[in-house]
This record gives C-alpha cells, sequence and structure tokens, in this order.
C-alpha cells in the first residue's frame, strides 16, 4: 500500500506540470491586457508600460513561463496585480473559508445522502422509496444559484431565521485565528457567541452546496443496494434470522459502500466547483470568490495558484478513495 500511494504521489508533479502549463497558455492568449486593467481606467501608456514591467508582462512568453515555475518550485506563487500581495498569502487567507464550507456540504450530502438512498432500496415501490427519489430529483431540478436565492429570500427575508450572507454578523470580530476556520477557531477559543453566529451563517451556503450533491449520492446508494439485496448472501442472512439492521448495514450498505465512495469523491470534486457560485450568492469570502474577482481582472498568478491548488485537492481526494476501496473491501489489493 505504501509503495501504491508513493507512485500515486510521484505523478502529482508532471500532472501540475501539465495543468500550470495549460493555465498559462489559456490565460495569456485572451485577446486582453491586464496591465490596464491593472494600471485603471485613466492611466496612460507610460504607467500601464510600468505595471507591465513590474509583474514581467514586458518578458516573451516561454520566459515568463520559466520565471514562473522557477518561483513556484520555491513556494512562490506570485505576486496578484489586484490586490498587490502575495498569492500564497491571499491563498492561505481565503482558503480556510471554502474548506469549511465544502467540508460541511460533504457531511451533509453523506448523513442525508447515504440514508435517503437506503430508505429508498429497503422501502422499494412505497412511500418512503417515493419521498426519497422525489427528494433527490428535486436536488437534481434546482439550479443551485436558484435555489440559493430561494433559500435567502424564504429563510432569511421572510421568516428571518438565518443570515443572508457573509460568515459573521457586521461589527462581530472574528475568533482567534488558528485554522481560519471560524466555527473550528471560535470551539478551540470557547467563544459560544462567535460559534453559534459561525454556524448560523454556514447553514444556507452548505444546505445550497449540498443540494446538488444529494441526489447522486442517494440514486447511487439505493441502486447499488437493492442489487447487494438481492444477492444469496443477504438471502441467507434472512433465513439464519438475523436482525434486519444487521441485515441492512452489515451485508447491505457495507458492501455498496464501493460505488457509494467513488460517487462521494466526484462529489467532493463537484462540490469544489460549485462553491464558486454559492460564494458569490452568498457573499462567502472564500476561494471561489477570490478566484472570480481575479478572473474579472485578468489576475493571471492568483487564477494559476488557485487551479494548481485544486489540482492538488482532486488527487489527494481520489488517492485517499483508492485507499479506503482497500479499508472497505480486503479483496483490493495495490
Amino acid at each position: 500500500m505504501t509503495r501504491y500511494i508513493l507512485r500515486r504521489l510521484a505523478l502529482l508533479p508532471p500532472v501540475l506540470l501539465g495543468v500550470s502549463l495549460l493555465l498559462f497558455v489559456l490565460t495569456h492568449i485572451v485577446p486582453a491586457d491586464p496591465a490596464k486593467l491593472a494600471a485603471g481606467e485613466h492611466a496612460g501608456p507610460e504607467q500601464v508600460a510600468a505595471v507591465r514591467k513590474a509583474f514581467g508582462l514586458d518578458r516573451p512568453l516561454p520566459e515568463q513561463y520559466l520565471i514562473y515555475l522557477v518561483h513556484l518550485v520555491h513556494g512562490d506563487f506570485g505576486t496578484s496585480m489586484r490586490t498587490s500581495s502575495s498569492v500564497l498569502d491571499d491563498l492561505l487567507t481565503y482558503f480556510p473559508a471554502t474548506i469549511e464550507l465544502t467540508t460541511s456540504a460533504v457531511l451533509v450530502t453523506v448523513l442525508l445522502g447515504v440514508p435517503l438512498g437506503m430508505i429508498g432500496a429497503i422501502g422499494r415501490g412505497g412511500l418512503s422509496d417515493l419521498i426519497a427519489q422525489f427528494a433527490s430529483l428535486a436536488g437534481l431540478s434546482f439550479p443551485i444559484f436558484v435555489f440559493g436565492i430561494l433559500m435567502q429570500l424564504i429563510f432569511s427575508r421572510w421568516l428571518d431565521w438565518l443570515p443572508l450572507a457573509s460568515r459573521l454578523a457586521t461589527g462581530e470580530s472574528p475568533p482567534p485565528r488558528i485554522t481560519g476556520m471560524f466555527v473550528v477557531d471560535s470551539l478551540l477559543a470557547g467563544n459560544g457567541g462567535t460559534l453559534q453566529s459561525a454556524i448560523l451563517h454556514l447553514v444556507l451556503p452548505t444546505v445550497t452546496l449540498a443540494l446538488a450533491s444529494l441526489a447522486p449520492a442517494a440514486r447511487m446508494t439505493r441502486s447499488t443496494m437493492l442489487e447487494i439485496l438481492a444477492q444469496d448472501y443477504v438471502r441467507t442472512a434472512w433465513a439464519k434470522g438475523m436482525a434486519p439492521v444487521r441485515v441492512y448495514l452489515r451485508h447491505g450498505l457495507r458492501n455498496a459502500l464501493i460505488p457509494v465512495l467513488t460517487i462521494l469523491a466526484l462529489q467532493v470534486s463537484a462540490l469544489l466547483g460549485g462553491v464558486f457560485i454559492v460564494e458569490l450568492v452568498f457573499a462567502w469570502p472564500g476561494l471561489g470568490l477570490y478566484s472570480v474577482e481575479s478572473i474579472i481582472s485578468l489576475d493571471y498568478s492568483p487564477i494559476m495558484g488557485t487551479a494548481l491548488l485544486l489540482t492538488v485537492i482532486y488527487v489527494v481526494v481520489n488517492l485517499a478513495t483508492d485507499v479506503l476501496y482497500a479499508f472497505f473491501d480486503p479483496r483490493i489489493r495495490y
């Protein structure tokens, strides 16, 4: 297993190199001048030229790319033309908010999607199955930004139960920074008021982000469970008088976990992609909002830094999924 993990990790540098080259080409063929955008609307030619020179945009493209790679090897992701700060510092600032939101959405997906699928499989053709299928189809039917706006209208504007946007209430101080995730930091600091506020602000964006992933998780769990429950060894378990809970969990869900894990791993990637829209709708100051603002201003370094970071996460998530395969199914060996 260790050799397999090391072999997979050894493939990460070539993947990152390919992604960086592709992104560099794509961002630099856009017919726009980022130096003009960074210098401002009323900047003269000399000011634009100064910005271009300061960020090395006046050099040939191959030279720019090589310089970027050299800096990248030393942990330097470049400097943002929009914020004039290190991209690495910006990523460390915004990334915890995205991780907090995405992790919450994954938890909701697992805690709701898998039980929904199980309920549908156990009560196949019955009322519980219809309710579970309706709930999962509803998740596929709503565009994520429409659902987010509906949630804001219902639970924030009309019912006034939950905050409209952002991570904390206006004027409220964030907890002392430990991880950058407000829920975790306020919990570690023992600040109950901030913890409550952080959780309340997290509810609507989490539910919105998890909506699109609930349906695939529930449908995959249901179809796999139906297949498993029809196997001979499950009939044998029933014939031996085994308790229903043991049959469904030990023989049903456990053997259905491999395809469910696969779809959940894919949904983690989908959640990281969908988080861009959710962060825009809920003004969530995370990596998605940072990336969108960077794309609008054609800020090369943050765009590439964000894409490379997400690439690493995708690789790690897929590797972790492969390792979990072997954990849940001892027949799998690498």
